[in-house]
């Protein structure tokens, strides 16, 4: 019997705008997401496109300026601010690229640990030693950041953002500042982290390489859900016929790419594919149903 798992992020028709006395930026313009718990899936997105800024609304480090917002059953639209501090100590953790938001560098990786935990009233020293055991990190305890290398501060990193135990891991470009054998580390500790303790993570990334290493992956364009890329077979079934000698080809396609459409039967076609039928910059398409497929054509066809 197949478990059925509960949404632990939902997002329907969110917006963010930023304002200025000068001038208005919409970041997101009617995003829906939704995320089970227990999945480890990454969002993708050129700069700009509003990946980040998803990130921080689920966070609590931001609020949405309308739609709707639930993460863990909360109606995040609705909280406090004392409830907000709450939330964002006991449901999330964060994992940033730039490690100068995660540590300080005259203490050990040991002590970075611990002062986080101090700050949220927990001085269990036991507890500290065990998330660096988990990021396999215990031999550099004592070392001090200039000590160890930007994989081994990342991981570092990885356990304070654990040290709450938290519902949801949200990382924001962690493999942005790290070399590929190092990225590659990073995210198969992600994967352990999330088989072993059915951690829920969130990856917000430019890099469309991380798609091989989660289970599912949705691309943001200009502040919209575009697409999303659904793996063909699960990790772990591509890891049981590794076991039994059964070779992959390495040139196959993992993923599955998929258009999304919203509530109202919006979709986001990529610009490129716009380009090759000679539409660039016009706002009007012939929409075709020919049997079971939608045929898009462009106004001045002849066809």
């Amino acid at each position: 019997m197949i478990e059925e798992r509960k949404l632990i992020i939902e997002c329907e028709n969110l917006v963010k705008i930023y304002k200025t006395d000068e001038i208005e930026v919409v970041a997101l313009q009617g995003l829906d997401l939704i995320v089970e718990e227990g999945e480890l899936m990454a969002i993708i997105g050129n700069s700009g496109s509003g990946k980040s800024t998803l990130l921080n609304m689920v966070g609590a480090l931001d609020r949405p300026s309308a739609g709707k917002l639930y993460v863990g059953g909360k109606d995040l639209f609705k909280l406090t601010e004392k409830q907000i501090a709450l939330y964002k100590r006991e449901t999330v953790g964060f994992v940033w690229q730039n490690n100068s938001r995660n540590l300080i560098p005259y203490l050990t990786a040991l002590e970075n640990i611990e002062l986080v935990m101090h700050i949220a009233g927990n001085k269990d020293k036991k507890r500290a030693l065990e998330l660096l055991d988990m990021v396999e990190l215990s031999p550099r305890r004592n070392n001090k950041l200039n000590q160890l290398s930007g994989g081994e501060q990342q991981r570092v990193a990885i356990a304070i953002a654990l040290s709450n135990n938290p519902k949801i891991l949200l990382a924001d470009e962690p493999t942005g500042s790290v070399d590929s054998k190092t990225a590659n580390q990073i995210l198969d500790l992600f994967r352990t982290l999330n088989n072993l303790h059915k951690l829920t993570i969130v990856i917000v990334t430019h890099d469309r390489a991380i798609s091989k290493k989660v289970d599912r992956v949705v691309a943001i364009r200009e502040g919209r859900t575009s697409s999303e890329f659904i793996r063909k077979k699960s990790y772990s079934e591509e890891l049981e016929e590794l076991e039994k000698g059964i070779v992959a080809d390495v040139n196959a396609e993992t993923h599955e790419e998929l258009a999304v459409i919203d509530k109202a039967g919006r979709l986001q076609i990529p610009r490129e594919y716009l380009e090759s039928i000679g539409i660039t910059g016009k706002n009007k398409i012939k929409v075709e149903l020919d049997g079971n497929r939608i045929i898009l054509v462009s106004p001045d066809s002849k066809d």
